[in-house]
């Protein structure tokens, strides 16, 4: 198949390490969704299952190398992310910070989770990160109240019309970012 016509490569990026969390089964609910389309080819990252130093070495760990590796290969991010404090977890941000030219001139979605405000203050704050890093936020997230009963009793978020039309959406955009990218990036390289 021609890189043209070729599913647009997508990273589910689980952004939660918390013992006890709930990202992982909101991520793997958003990429079961993600899957469906055939315009797409859904890999899931779960920072989880990177053993990440606690510091930031002077040479990069094996794991920073798989992990900054597999963002090179993606055109296109999801980024599922809870909201705590008002902002996304520490261990997203190292993660991010681990890669930089990988993230340029590709696009990202936000799904994003919380108490109340469905993690839309660290969905915000993440934009300024990845604009930051040459990357292009697609406008439309999905957002998950933990609190309104639009979850179940393992934080499977239920699907609802309106979930659903969210999900659509938002990868319909990230996937004419992607392909209007991929066409870019194999005209000329990116300007950094």
């Amino acid at each position: 198949m021609k890189e043209a016509t070729a599913p647009l490569r997508m990273a589910v990026i689980i952004g939660s390490t918390r013992e006890g969390r709930v990202g992982d089964s909101i991520g793997r609910w958003f990429a079961a969704h993600a899957a469906r389309r055939d315009d797409l080819d859904v890999s899931v990252l779960d920072l989880a299952g990177y053993t990440f130093p606690s510091t930031f070495p002077a040479v990069p760990t094996p794991a920073m190398r798989a992990f900054s590796a597999a963002v090179a290969t993606a055109e296109a991010f999801v980024v599922v992310t809870p909201e705590y404090n008002r902002s996304f977890p520490a261990s997203l941000k190292q993660a991010i910070d681990f890669a930089y030219d990988e993230w340029q001139a590709k696009p990202v979605g936000f799904v994003s989770y919380g108490a109340g405000s469905s993690g839309l203050y660290a969905m915000e704050q993440l934009r300024t990160v990845f604009i930051g890093l040459h990357a292009v936020t697609v406008r439309d997230g999905v957002g998950v109240d933990l609190l309104d009963g639009g979850v179940d009793d393992r934080c499977m978020p239920y699907d609802t019309d309106e979930r659903e039309q969210a999900i659509t959406t938002m990868l319909d955009q990230l996937l004419w970012w992607g392909l209007a990218l991929r066409t870019a990036r194999a005209a000329r390289p990116f300007a950094s």
